[in-house]
């Protein structure tokens, strides 16, 4: 039991209104780095540009992002999150407000990368208020609670931004989405303190501490189990929300945008379903959160394996069955955040939490540019050439990144089971499951 002097009780209704209020700025954070999923179409004819330069957009943004994590830990346990949620809100209303103003792709591209870098603020900083405002009981509902929330900007990239985007204009519809960051700040800067903890000392560190946290944290089998299972679970869903699946739906599958933008948001709510069941399998069962990943992995790797080797244009439904199940691959991945917290202490779960969230974005990465290539090689013409058969062929370059994600798994949570095994403090854990090997 934690026995530090607060200055409010954990989980109680101040941790609940410090956690909603950085909760709409992660809600805010989705939505702009959803935005252009929806939009890619538009982009690639406003701009005029080739399939691997509408893959840029998303590329510099995941790359920003990706690089970013692990200097954000550090920064994140040295200034807290209110100061990195302020700066990262403050960096994506400029950018998208620029983004609605870009006529050229060097403008464009200039703001998605300060959406990144915003972006890239955000998450890890409503994490670690969780990990500091509830108890370590509540960690994990809290956290999976986290991921399915904010995934309600995506919802309102793929509906009312999609059809803004249609009736207001590319300007107006990408001004307003900047402008609601105003709003959300007040509120940020209203609520949100960084501790309830009255010792200073518990939540932050003297600069000359960041490097030992991060080689600290990296050095936890825990932290690269994380990172591992983050990377495997996440990206496929999120290239498919982010830019390449509206594009397969309404150009490739010939579904209308109104269709299109639809499946999105049943992936969407899909998701925040899912993540309630993930999130209690793993309250329940913390030594098997690896073979839960691995079993979500299985399963899409199975549907698109389905969808890819079907004959001509998939059926609806089983094109559903696949967004569905790629859906639980978000809250599969919020694990690796989990396995973060159980190996790390307190001072350190910024810096862990940046190395694993590293790892999901940094496959999106890899896998955006990959499509975005084979579709230019398949389909030189741009948007207008693009088929359901460049697109099946452009979806294979998933598979090695699964396969590389999988074996990391299988091998990482072998030393972290030996980690567990060897820790006296965490027999609790241990116990949670009863007459059965236990699984890291």
């Amino acid at each position: 039991m934690d026995t530090a002097a607060v200055a409010h009780p954990l989980g109680g209704r101040r941790a609940w209104a410090v956690w909603g209020s950085a909760l709409l700025v992660y809600m805010l954070a989705v939505f702009h780095r959803s935005s252009l999923g929806v939009a890619g179409v538009l982009a690639a004819e406003r701009f005029d540009i080739t399939s691997a330069q509408l893959a840029t957009f998303t590329m510099v943004q995941l790359l920003v992002y990706a690089a970013m994590q692990v200097p954000v830990g550090a920064m994140l346990d040295r200034y807290g999150s209110r100061a990195l949620l302020t700066t990262g809100l403050v960096m994506m209303t400029a950018a998208q407000a620029g983004f609605a103003f870009a006529h050229s792709f060097g403008a464009g591209v200039l703001a998605r990368i300060f959406v990144g870098m915003g972006d890239a603020m955000v998450f890890v900083s409503v994490l670690r208020l969780v990990a500091l405002w509830f108890p370590p009981g509540r960690s994990a509902i809290v956290t999976q609670a986290t991921g399915w929330a904010g995934q309600l900007g995506a919802i309102l990239a793929a509906g009312p931004l999609a059809a803004a985007l249609g009736s207001y204009g590319w300007r107006n519809s990408f001004l307003v989405s900047a402008a609601v960051g105003v709003v959300v700040a007040v509120v940020l800067l209203a609520v949100v303190r960084d501790t309830p903890y009255l010792d200073a000392q518990r939540t932050t560190m003297r600069m000359r501490a960041v490097a030992r946290a991060l080689r600290s944290a990296w050095r936890s089998p825990g932290t690269q189990l994380g990172l591992w299972c983050h990377f495997t679970a996440q990206f496929s869903v999120t290239v498919f929300a982010m830019i390449w699946g509206f594009p397969y739906l309404t150009v490739g599958l010939g579904m209308s945008r109104g269709a299109a933008s639809a499946l999105l948001m049943v992936m969407v709510l899909t998701g925040i379903l899912s993540s309630l069941f993930v999130g209690s399998l793993v309250t329940r069962f913390p030594y098997s959160r690896s073979s839960l990943v691995l079993a979500i992995v299985l399963a899409i790797v199975g549907m698109w394996t389905l969808v890819l080797a079907w004959p001509g244009h998939p059926p609806m439904a089983l094109v559903v069955m696949l967004g569905v199940t790629m859906s639980v691959g978000g809250p599969g991945s919020m694990v690796g955040f989990d396995l973060a917290r159980t190996f790390n202490p307190p001072e350190r779960i910024g810096s862990a939490t940046g190395i694993v969230n590293v790892g999901g974005f940094t496959a999106s990465l890899c896998t955006v540019v990959l499509i975005g290539m084979v579709i230019d090689h398949l389909s030189p013409g741009g948007p207008s050439t693009w088929s359901n058969d460049s697109f099946r062929v452009a979806w294979c370059v998933q598979y090695p990144v699964w396969l590389l994600g999988i074996v990391q798994i299988l091998r990482l949570r072998q030393r972290a089971r030996a980690e567990i095994d060897a820790d006296p403090d965490m027999a609790h854990l241990r116990r949670r499951i009863s007459r059965r090997r236990p699984v890291a």
